[in-house]
């Protein structure tokens, strides 16, 4: 999917909608990747209404991540064959409900409840549940009471300022949360009205532990997280360490209701303060942490500015100097995996794939060849201008280069066999061989940018922005 694109276009879909006829109050029901910031986007420009998602919360947990990873690099290695891996993933996404790794869909419903989006203890609460249920019937309850002019009027406009969007910033880095929201976050700010900067997500990550081990920053799964206080239970070890506005304005009550966690009883929906880790292995309990800063780094250096999450990167594979072997897309890289071509130390870049050269798919394809490689005792790295979501797992993955390449980046004159220094301990991302009289290599990104409806959003490519400033075309 083209990230920016497909979250604009969700932005505008919702900002026409609720322009479309008179609305009182606006619930947004949307949890995956980048449909739920887009429908933030959108509201904020009737940001007079009072709104609130509806999450979907997980499916119950099917195999486990540890199986899903080792299918999947068998299959890229060509050790089973399209039947098993099929077979691996029915398993795993079997049932309504976001998918059970800690990837961009369920830290949205992570960060979204930090910021006081939707009701308290709500975001990971099965589907079909009966407590899922009553926490739907009661948004819409509440919602529909605080229409304008009631006496519970409060609208999104009172709901997102800087206390709230620091919030799920702190709450993004404590759990080691998706890659995708050094965008969305960004996006979502600016569309608020609100400055916020890679350099903003870095200082903040230098001062907020990793209090949360999750799929891929660890073997459990969101609803082990669930079961260990969830949400609330990581709200309450932020509010102890004092990392949190408890002065924020969320849509429901105020943030201390935010420390509590719904239940049924004698089937009434009640609110129960949250205690102790339930499982000090996946939430860490008072006075503990897994480590001492965040998910996520900020790189910088003669290549560009990029992100880094290293929160599931062992220490000893956290600076990374290699010489570069360079593609214009994961199918490509797979290909030269598959031929043999890729055993040995190697720094991967793949470029020509940021917000204006192709809308920034996901590189998904990439994960189990770079997991191979490493288990194979190989040193390796990723640079690309391109996106990996929450799911970035154990390979140093220096991701959203800015400027790509279409727009002049350093990416773009690399070559085969260049030294790329990788060093997410000190923040660097260098090429050590001199660049001086090198012109960008040209790409033919026809095939990127036609077909299947990619010609619909010529005019958003031209228009985007980087993806340090959010890679969108709203300002």
């Amino acid at each position: 999917a083209m990230t920016f694109c497909s979250r604009s276009s969700r932005a505008a879909a919702s900002g026409v909608s609720l322009s479309l006829q008179p609305v009182d109050a606006t619930l947004l029901l949307g949890i995956c990747d980048k449909i739920a910031p887009g429908q933030i986007m959108g509201a904020l420009s009737h940001a007079h209404l009072p709104t609130a998602f509806v999450p979907a919360g997980p499916m119950a947990s099917g195999i486990s991540n540890d199986e899903k990873v080792k299918v999947r690099q068998q299959y890229a290695a060509g050790e089973v064959g399209r039947d098993a891996l099929l077979k691996m993933e029915c398993g795993a996404y079997h049932a309504a409900g976001t998918c059970t790794f800690y990837g961009t869909a369920n830290t949205n419903q992570l960060v979204f409840e930090a910021m006081g989006l939707m009701l308290p203890g709500s975001a990971f609460v099965h589907p079909h549940s009966e407590l899922r249920h009553a926490l739907t019937e009661e948004a819409a309850r509440r919602i529909s009471a605080m229409i304008p002019g009631s006496p519970a009027y409060r609208p999104l406009s009172a709901v997102i300022d800087e206390r709230a969007l620091v919030n799920g910033l702190v709450a993004l880095l404590a759990s080691g949360g998706s890659t995708n929201h050094s965008i969305h976050m960004v996006a979502l700010a600016r569309a608020a009205g609100l400055e916020l900067t890679w350099d903003d997500l870095s200082d903040l990550s230098d001062v907020v532990p990793l209090l949360v081990r999750m799929y891929p920053n660890g073997p459990a799964d969101v609803n082990a997280f669930e079961q260990a206080g969830g949400v609330p239970g990581l709200m309450r070890r932020l509010a102890e360490e004092g990392l949190i506005h408890m002065d924020a304005t969320p849509v429901f009550g105020e943030m201390q209701d935010y420390l509590s966690r719904p239940a049924l009883v004698d089937g009434k929906l009640v609110w129960q303060p949250v205690g102790e880790s339930g499982d000090p292995s996946v939430l860490s309990p008072s006075g503990s942490e897994f480590q001492a800063t965040g998910g996520t780094k900020l790189l910088a250096g003669n290549l560009g500015r990029a992100v880094v999450k290293v929160s599931a990167v062992a220490p000893e594979y956290r600076v990374i100097e290699a010489p570069a072997r360079v593609f214009s897309s994961q199918h490509a890289v797979e290909a030269a995996y598959k031929a043999g071509e890729l055993n040995q130390d190697a720094v991967i870049v793949v470029r020509h794939n940021g917000p204006a050269a192709n809308g920034m798919p996901e590189l998904h394809k990439l994960m189990p060849v770079l997991g191979n490689l490493q288990k194979a005792g190989h040193k390796v790295a990723l640079v690309t201008d391109g996106r990996l979501s929450g799911a970035s797992g154990k390979i140093p993955a220096a991701i959203h280069v800015t400027p790509e390449a279409l727009h002049g980046g350093a990416i773009g004159l690399l070559a085969n066999g260049d030294l790329l220094r990788v060093d997410a301990e000190s923040g660097r991302l260098d090429c050590l061989t001199d660049l001086s009289g090198r012109t960008q290599a040209e790409i033919d990104l026809t095939l990127e940018q036609e077909g299947w409806g990619r010609e619909l959003f010529s005019v958003m490519r031209r228009a985007v922005s980087s993806a340090e400033c959010g890679a969108t075309i709203f300002d």
